[in-house]
């Protein structure tokens, strides 16, 4: 049995992969997949895959991509969901604010460096014709850290996945007053360097197994129950996220990677554009 750690944020993207774990594909092929999830989400896992703690990581495409660029040893070997991520933009229920323009100088809760929630704050400056420079920063590890941060005032906004986030505003902690979706494929499946050389079919079965079950997952009758009961979501947010979610079994390819670097580079979070091969790796 050869044991493969993978790591992914605890949200509905990753259904997938807890159903396939479940019904014990992996293991009909001798692969202990062992799942952790991160809250902190993609800063976190890059870190992890720097640090050999994690073999595999579910990833947010842009925080991946500049962290290869920054020397993570670590190639992206597929797109796991193609359509875009939409970031909800979200105050404290009770803020001052009320417009995306009233957030212009304001303080942004991040999970940490490098995570796509600070990237997408620099992304949606950019947007708005703000000063990327005079972005400030409160580094609060999780959306509970958020929820808080927002609430006392030691953050004024907070950037996150809108529907997992929906719970929060339903409840009256966050008010979410505009969406910023990235302009590429939301989420990659990144793979350690090393991993890649000692184990490349151990890797290809994993794909062709998690791909199979994003093939059908929308199909499954039950799903957006599940789906509901698992995240603490209402029915009609999850099937609204289902008909905007779409998995990928393709290769990241060149345009899309030149365009996410263009980006990072100039919002100056890359001093330099790493080649296509220094970063995908096709399997």
């Amino acid at each position: 049995m050869k044991t493969i750690k993978i790591a992914g944020v605890p949200e509905h993207f990753n259904m997938p992969w807890h159903l396939a774990i479940n019904s014990g594909a992996f293991e009909a092929l001798e692969i202990n997949l062992q799942w952790t999830n991160i809250p902190e989400g993609t800063g976190k896992m890059c870190q992890m895959l720097r640090n050999g703690e994690t073999d595999i990581a579910v990833i947010l495409t842009e925080g991946i991509v500049k962290d290869i660029v920054g020397g993570n040893p670590s190639k992206i070997v597929q797109v796991y969901v193609e359509s875009p991520l939409i970031w909800g933009i979200h105050v404290a229920a009770k803020s001052k604010y009320q417009t995306l323009s009233d957030l212009e100088n304001t303080k942004v809760a991040i999970s940490r460096i490098g995570s796509g929630s600070q990237l997408m704050a620099y992304v949606n400056a950019e947007n708005q014709g703000w000063q990327t420079d005079n972005l400030q920063f409160e580094i609060v590890d999780t959306i509970d850290g958020a929820a808080e941060a927002l609430t006392n005032g030691t953050a004024d906004y907070f950037m996150w996945e809108r529907f997992m986030t929906k719970p929060l505003v339903d409840k009256g902690i966050f008010r979410r007053i505009a969406d910023c979706p990235t302009p590429w494929p939301c989420f990659v499946i990144a793979v350690r360097d090393e991993v890649l050389e000692k184990s490349p079919e151990t890797i290809k079965s994993i794909l062709e197994i998690i791909n199979k079950t994003t093939l059908e997952f929308k199909n499954i009758p039950s799903i957006a129950q599940d789906l509901a009961k698992t995240y603490h979501q209402k029915p009609d947010d999850i099937n609204e996220w289902l008909s905007l979610t779409e998995w990928s079994r393709k290769q990241l390819d060149a345009d899309m990677l030149n365009k996410v670097q263009n980006q990072l580079l100039g919002l100056s979070l890359i001093d330099k554009k790493g080649t296509f091969a220094a970063i995908v790796k096709a399997l």
